[in-house]
């Protein structure tokens, strides 16, 4: 089965040999160079997987994710400068899957790539339990500490990426647009915060802690 990776980098020797290194029978490259490029190949490829430089001459590749994680979780592995941490925290806060720093070995970027689609090619599990919760998104079928409890469509849908990206914090802008997909202008901006509250209610057990966590001036992440 083709699996199209994007490699959106402006210098191009490294792009070159960043496809060269990964080829496998199955992967298809398409290169892009600019920003503008990267956006266009996404619309008009829809790759499987992004490899994304911070700098480039027309823009910066952090706002290009931030834009991406509105509407999709395709995973991207940011490529970013060697002394920009803050490009590292900042890549990961917005929904990166990972994270390479130049100058980087090929090898390391193999198996950086390869544990990327390792994770993904696993189905997510219809039932999540832990701690006292029993999520069974099969047969829509909620408990917590022994008590079901009732979930609205948007309170399923929001409980359903936080479990499946544990630990990762998720910005409010891609949180509004995975619940209400095309309905975000119509939706109050205040509906986010209102589901969240309901469903930290719901999910409350005594002598616990909520796993849902408050990143302030960002989003949520759900950390147990």
């Amino acid at each position: 089965m083709e699996y199209k990776i994007l490699v959106a980098e402006d210098d191009k020797s490294l792009n070159q040999g960043i496809r060269l290194a990964l080829q496998q029978k199955e992967f298809t490259f398409i290169a892009a160079y600019t920003l503008r490029d990267a956006k266009d190949a996404w619309h008009r490829e829809q790759p499987d997987m992004i490899l994304l430089d911070v700098n480039f001459p027309d823009g910066n590749g952090l706002d290009f994710l931030r834009v991406l994680r509105r509407s999709s979780d395709i995973p991207v592995l940011m490529i970013t400068a060697n002394d920009m941490e803050i490009d590292e925290v900042t890549g990961l806060t917005l929904g990166a899957d990972d994270y390479i720093t130049k100058p980087f070995s090929l090898m390391a970027l193999r198996a950086r790539v390869e544990n990327i689609r390792r994770r993904m090619a696993k189905p997510p599990a219809s039932v999540y339990e832990e701690k006292g919760c029993r999520f069974d998104f099969g047969r829509l079928e909620f408990s917590v500490d022994g008590r079901e409890i009732a979930l609205s469509a948007p309170e399923q849908k929001l409980l359903k990426l936080f479990i499946t990206h544990p630990g990762q914090t998720l910005p409010r802008e891609m949180l509004s647009g995975r619940i209400w997909a095309d309905n975000t202008e119509y939706v109050d901006e205040n509906a986010l915060s209102v589901t969240i509250s309901r469903l930290r209610k719901k999910l409350e057990i005594r002598g616990q802690d909520c796993p849902i966590a408050t990143v302030y001036g960002i989003g949520y992440a759900w950390r147990w």
